[in-house]
């Protein structure tokens, strides 16, 4: 998996890395199929102090790229709620990818035989 961790108007330090990595270990426990991961933390120059953290991701998947993106007054907070937008929809492709829903031929024959 290539791991990739940048800045815009941000000094990306050691504490702040590893936090990252830490929360992204919970998105590949969940999807193993994970090519690549890109992760920007951006300060804003904006006059609102409310939403001027922003963190965003771009994960490569097998089949799909996913792109995330949060806002808040708090870097660390951003990079919570961006962890767990990721997380949902990293468990709703891995859903739709295995779908078990379907009846198996064997099974859908015997069904089908039942109702006559």
């Amino acid at each position: 998996m290539n791991f990739k961790l940048s800045g815009h108007h941000l000094e990306i330090t050691q504490p702040l890395r590893e936090y990252v990595e830490t929360k992204l270990e919970r998105v590949i426990r969940h999807f193993d199929q994970v090519i690549g991961v890109s992760v920007l933390l951006t300060v804003d120059n904006q006059t609102e102090k409310d939403k001027r953290q922003r963190a965003e991701i771009n994960l490569h998947l097998k089949g799909k790229d996913i792109f995330v993106e949060s806002h808040h007054e708090d870097l660390y907070a951003a990079i919570d709620a961006l962890v767990d937008k990721l997380d949902r929809q990293v468990i709703k492709h891995k859903d739709k990818v295995q779908n078990h829903d379907r009846v198996a031929l064997k099974y859908q024959a015997t069904a089908d035989e039942a109702r006559l």
